[in-house]
């Protein structure tokens, strides 16, 4: 069960255009980005690289974007060699999802 204090962080995570996007390329990663080098788009997660090129952003905009998601839990972060790679944490969406319909 979600604290308030989660809800709320969850949410503020989710009040930027941006990190809104970068949820719903995650959900489908094979239909939004390229293939990677290092480590695949679905059981490893996209590198941080794939989604600041994406984005048309620096890559330490895209950190700071998905630092404040991975704190939100709503991505998970696996390091493979120097590289980040970020999937959507579905378990704790949902959990966020009826959190949020239980309150409304």
């Amino acid at each position: 069960m979600l604290s308030e204090t989660d809800i709320v962080f969850a949410l503020k995570a989710l009040a930027n255009d941006r990190r809104l996007t970068i949820l719903e390329w995650l959900r489908a990663p094979r239909s939004h980005f390229r293939e990677q080098v290092d480590g695949d788009l679905i059981d490893d997660g996209v590198c941080g690289l794939l989604i600041a090129e994406k984005l048309s952003v620096s890559q330490p905009t895209v950190s700071e974007h998905m630092r404040i998601l991975t704190q939100a839990r709503l991505v998970t972060a696996k390091r493979i060699k120097q590289w980040t790679f970020y999937r959507r944490d579905e378990a704790r969406l949902a959990e966020l999802r009826a959190a949020i319909a239980e309150r409304l």
